[in-house]
């Protein structure tokens, strides 16, 4: 559910939350992904891992939903 999250004595939007948590999982991600070496089966790498960010950003979001 969207809303304000106190954190730290003042009120965060709980979107700003969610895109930290997408950061966070989006880094291990690419941390596993690096050594398999996915990237070379990519026509662009960049717009891949993006639309991977997005994903997951969307996923997290989704699932906070009642």
């Amino acid at each position: 559910m969207l809303r304000e999250l106190p954190l730290f004595g003042a009120l965060a939007p709980s979107l700003l939350l969610y895109f930290i948590g997408a950061i966070l999982l989006y880094i291990i991600l690419d941390q596993l992904m690096s050594p398999l070496r996915v990237d070379r089966f990519l026509w662009h790498p960049a717009l891949a891992r993006l639309g991977i960010f997005l994903c997951l950003f969307s996923l997290i979001v989704l699932s906070t939903r009642p």
